[in-house]
């Protein structure tokens, strides 16, 4: 049950008292297409009906009287959400604040960095395109700003990575203090899973690593929250923080968590965008981190995590929902590569990397660069407008992957069935270069 001083929305309103097994029993409680196989959760999640119906529910109230909304419920639900997702996350309530995406996360973090000559700002090959375009922004808006990037390809283990990530960071060169720049920082952006390949990295020993070199780690955790077991974020000691809601924690789209602990608070002086609660320095009326930084317009997605966590919990929980996904995606994963001839990306003995994605080599080969955008757009217009299926695909590292999302609607037939049309699509691209390059030698 979902309760504030002021609204009630209950879960038994739209569940039965006893969930069904894992598996496609399980697509009842979801509003896809009966045709449609779901393996790509990962990208834009997808709220089960249960969640949907409370948020329609919610928006229903807001109409009904906005200012009481608005003025006398919105703080108080705000409130309760905050507060149990800083219990789920291991850290303080006063140190979480709930905004529309981590995109938005990461653009109010880094623009709220004072950036002088000498600064460094680090990210990585694999950072997600619109992260990385947040920190591209800043670098071209404050030009005095250093740009260092970390190279990261897989298949790679996580003590390769961990080797290569601390000589980065000590291969830097910096600045000494100076008056123009009194305390020179070097800032570093990293995933916890990376979005393609969907990798979990090791992430609590880079930020460990990032502490003892002196630099600011900012975790992008956008997959994490409902597909990691066990954040501990007061023990893990990120400098920020941030993850989507409504990715793999249920979540109505779109809402994301912002952590920041105490001792960073005083770099963030406002969201992005600004709202009424900024004040400037030597302010005499001040704003407390929070109320600056929280921004999100889906009013009606905000209390969402609440009851998403309710229905993880009536399914069974944390620990029995991220095995049983976490265990598909591994079979999964082997079960398409073999369908395929290919392999999976994480090959380690105990799959350290996969948690509930798995990433395949797609077997498409000698595609020319200028051909590689033409291919992405043949494999997502047949998947799902051909084959009514969808998984992501990409390029990397010289190669095309998949990345398959499981979850506890999917089963290992999904899998199967997405890896024998895979073959049928690569096979169809292949051709139609072959013929285009045949025909462009002909005199």
């Amino acid at each position: 049950m979902t309760e504030t001083p002021h609204i009630k929305i209950g879960l038994w309103d739209y569940v039965g008292t006893t969930p069904p097994p894992f598996g496609h029993p399980m697509r009842q409680f979801w509003a896809f297409d009966p045709k449609y196989i779901n393996l790509n959760h990962g990208s834009f999640g997808a709220p089960p009906t249960p969640v949907q119906s409370a948020a329609n529910v919610l928006a229903d109230i807001i109409e009904e009287n906005p200012d009481k909304f608005f003025r006398i419920n919105w703080y108080p639900m705000l409130s309760s959400v905050r507060e149990r997702l800083a219990k789920f996350l291991g850290a303080r309530k006063e140190e979480i604040v709930l905004v529309q995406n981590a995109t938005v996360a990461a653009a109010i973090v880094l623009r709220n960095f004072v950036w002088r000559e000498g600064d460094i700002l680090i990210g990585a090959t694999t950072t997600y395109m619109g992260v990385f375009k947040n920190i591209v922004h800043v670098s071209d808006t404050n030009p005095q700003l250093t740009v260092a990037n970390f190279e990261l390809n897989f298949p790679k283990s996580n003590e390769e990575i961990l080797k290569d990530f601390k000589a980065h960071l000590r291969a830097i060169p910096r600045v000494a203090a100076s008056p123009a720049n009194p305390d020179p920082k070097v800032v570093c952006v990293m995933d916890s899973i990376v979005s393609s390949p969907g990798i979990l990295l090791p992430w609590r020993e880079m930020v460990k690593i990032c502490r003892e070199e002196g630099v600011f780690s900012v975790v992008d955790a956008a997959h994490s929250i409902g597909q990691e077991v066990g954040v501990d974020l007061e023990a893990a000691q990120p400098d920020f923080w941030f993850a989507n809601c409504h990715k793999w924690l249920y979540a109505k789209r779109s809402c994301a968590v912002l952590y920041v602990p105490k001792r960073s608070q005083h770099i963030i002086k406002t969201g992005f965008p600004s709202s009424h609660q900024y004040t400037s320095d030597g302010s005499l009326v001040k704003s407390d981190w929070m109320n600056k930084s929280e921004t999100n317009g889906d009013e009606w997605a905000v209390p969402s995590p609440h009851i998403a966590m309710d229905f993880r919990e009536w399914a069974g929980g944390e620990e029995k929902i991220n095995s049983y996904c976490r265990d598909l995606a591994r079979e999964g994963g082997k079960r398409i590569a073999e369908i395929m001839g290919t392999h999976v990306v994480d090959e380690s003995p105990d799959a350290v990397q996969t948690l509930n994605m798995a990433n395949v080599e797609l077997p498409l080969y000698d595609v020319p660069a200028d051909k590689i955008e033409f291919a992405q757009g043949v494999f997502r217009d047949r998947l799902l407008l051909e084959y009514q299926m969808y998984a992501a695909h990409f390029y990397h590292n010289g190669k095309f992957w998949t990345r398959l999302s499981a979850q506890i609607y999917n089963e290992l037939s999904d899998f199967e069935k997405l890896g024998e049309v895979f073959l049928k699509v690569c096979k169809e691209i292949k051709q139609s270069i072959d013929k285009e390059a045949k025909a462009s030698a002909e005199p």
